[in-house]
């Protein structure tokens, strides 16, 4: 490749980066004079490249938005980066209901790759195995996702069409707060002015979902996120638990997360020994309660159970079991061993 080409192909490559770049900037990275930049975007634009000028102080060039623009200008590393995303993303479930969208980008950036780059991208993506199964289908539709996050953005209400879990349909508005991934899923919180509460929804969920006219405000200090999980923690289940146990926050979440359980400090009651004398208080929701007593287990840290007692009875049992197995002997022990 002669060398005016070859930084033809890198000015297109430093435009692509975005933002407006300075004539003297790129004269600079290319090593020629600001003439000569002029004179290759000219080329570009011969190529139908849709390069803009921008004039003032701090004009320059810039490419216009939107534009889908071959060819794509990827170094080593933003090769990888972008093939790594998608696998990743598609393992975790973060995908739209177009499911086949991130495999054909794939073989599409795959495609145009030297071939050099492509054997040692095809080298990394052969030798990655994964310790944790990839995600359940859950992916919303793409008009859905897209137009929640304009509505989000712009703080705009939409009408949904939504089944709950119960395969029960409802049309209802939403103020949307924010999009919230969480264990592969994508979630939507907001408000719902029909009834003054804020809800959260799976975006997988909704059939569809509309923009409406007007605007409204979002609550100051909101964190989305933190919403998810704490309406996650709250779902409406067959049992409410309700413990105190003796420890933070932190080492309680290590076993019982924000989407899990609502976790509420209390200050220590003494000074003299604050580690142990500070207690907490936990509230979930489950619908079943058989996992709970291994998990209290490994907290390994002093508790009282509230509420129910069905999961005191639950804990005895637990606990009768694991000292009859500490106590019990190897089988294969010989005389005298194993006592």
């Amino acid at each position: 490749m002669s060398r005016p080409i070859a930084r033809v192909l890198t000015l297109l490559e430093l435009l692509q980066s975005g933002g407006i770049r300075t004539v003297a900037e790129l004269a600079d990275r290319l090593d020629v004079d600001e003439r000569t930049v002029r004179r290759y975007v000219d080329h570009l634009i011969d190529l139908d490249v849709p390069v803009e000028s921008v004039r003032g102080r701090y004009g320059g060039y810039q490419l216009a938005s939107g534009y889908r623009m071959p060819p794509l200008m990827l170094s080593d590393d933003e090769a990888l980066a972008v093939l790594l995303g998608l696998v990743a993303g598609r393992r975790a479930g973060l995908m739209t209901a177009t499911g086949t969208a991130s495999e054909t980008a794939a073989a599409k950036i795959r495609r145009v790759l030297p071939e050099r780059l492509g054997r040692r991208l095809d080298a990394v993506l052969g030798s990655i195995a994964f310790t944790a199964p990839a995600g359940k289908p859950t992916a919303p539709e793409t008009a859905v996702l897209l137009s929640i996050a304009d509505a989000v953005s712009h703080h705009r209400p939409v009408a949904i069409r939504y089944t709950a879990a119960d395969g029960r349909h409802s049309e209802r508005t939403l103020h949307p707060y924010g999009l919230v991934s969480h264990s592969g899923r994508w979630y939507v919180t907001g408000a719902d002015p029909a009834i003054g509460e804020d809800r959260t929804f799976r975006l997988d969920r909704i059939a569809s979902a509309r923009t409406l006219p007007g605007s409204f405000e979002p609550p100051d200090g909101l964190d989305p996120a933190e919403q998810v999980l704490t309406g996650l923690a709250t779902t409406p289940y067959r049992h409410e638990v309700t413990l105190r146990v003796q420890g933070t926050a932190e080492q309680i979440r290590t076993r019982l997360p924000a989407s899990i359980a609502i976790v509420a400090e209390s200050q220590p009651v003494s000074s003299a020994d604050p580690d142990t004398t500070h207690w907490s208080r936990v509230e979930l929701r489950a619908e079943r309660l058989d996992w709970l007593p291994a998990v209290l287990a490994s907290l390994d840290l002093p508790f009282v159970i509230e509420r129910p007692d069905e999961l005191r009875d639950l804990v005895l049992a637990l606990a009768s079991r694991l000292t009859h197995s500490a106590r019990r002997s190897s089988p294969h022990a010989g005389p005298g061993l194993g006592r």
